[in-house]
């Protein structure tokens, strides 16, 4: 069962009692989001482009896509979205967030309404951007096409440590195109060294509020 819960700027996350850890930082979930993976990862990854492709490891509530989808959407860059969920809310859950007054009303909209579409199959859910959620597990994920950026946002390690494995953090690197950014809100010496392991240069950059530091990672061209 999910249940929803403040956390400290205001914004709500859901906490998994099966896994026993909330979705988002207690510390932010809104912060979280924004201070990971739209600015540290997103911003960074499609400065100059004019399209951008997101591989993200665990939709969840959705809050990483609508932002994502809003930058896109307000810069004029075509985004291809693809957000691994093994365990998919319910749209009802999805709308209990709050996180519609995080967004324009045409962004949640689009979002909701091709919500349970996109599970099944890929959705062009504006002129500008395609989402798919593949319902599946990372470690039984395929993909013929590479991604310009990964957004690696699994539970922690504390609570779901056979997500970041060396071999499950290599299976997700190799879907990255050279160039590309990996990018999550943990840091350890271990993680460290198994995006290394894989051709990375890597980035400690300060963590969102509660986190001292956080991960970036870019792949080698050749």
């Amino acid at each position: 069962m999910n249940i929803i819960t403040p956390t400290a700027d205001g914004s709500n996350t859901l906490y998994n009692e099966t896994i026993g850890e909330h979705y988002h930082s207690k510390h932010g979930a809104l912060q979280e989001s924004k201070h990971v993976f739209i600015d540290a990862g997103l911003k960074f990854a499609s400065a100059g482009k004019s399209e951008i492709s997101i591989l993200e490891v665990g939709l969840g509530t959705g809050l990483n896509f609508i932002l994502s989808f809003e930058y896109c959407t307000q810069n004029k860059i075509k985004l291809d979205y693809n957000s691994i969920e093994a365990f998919p809310l319910t749209l009802d859950v999805i709308n209990q967030t709050g996180y519609a007054e995080y967004v324009a009303p045409s962004i949640w909209n689009d979002f909701t309404a091709n919500y349970d579409l996109a599970l099944i199959k890929p959705q062009n859910i504006s002129p500008l951007c395609i989402l798919e959620i593949p319902h599946t597990t990372l470690a039984e994920f395929k993909a013929d096409k590479k991604f310009d950026v990964i957004y690696y946002d699994a539970f922690s390690v504390q609570h779901q440590p056979e997500m970041w494995s060396d071999a499950m953090i290599a299976h997700a690197c190799s879907f990255l195109k050279p160039g590309g950014t990996f990018v999550t809100y943990a840091i350890t010496g271990k993680l460290k060294r198994a995006v290394k392991a894989n051709g990375f240069t890597i980035e400690k950059l300060p963590g969102a509020p509660g986190k001292r530091e956080m991960l970036r990672a870019v792949k080698a061209l050749v």
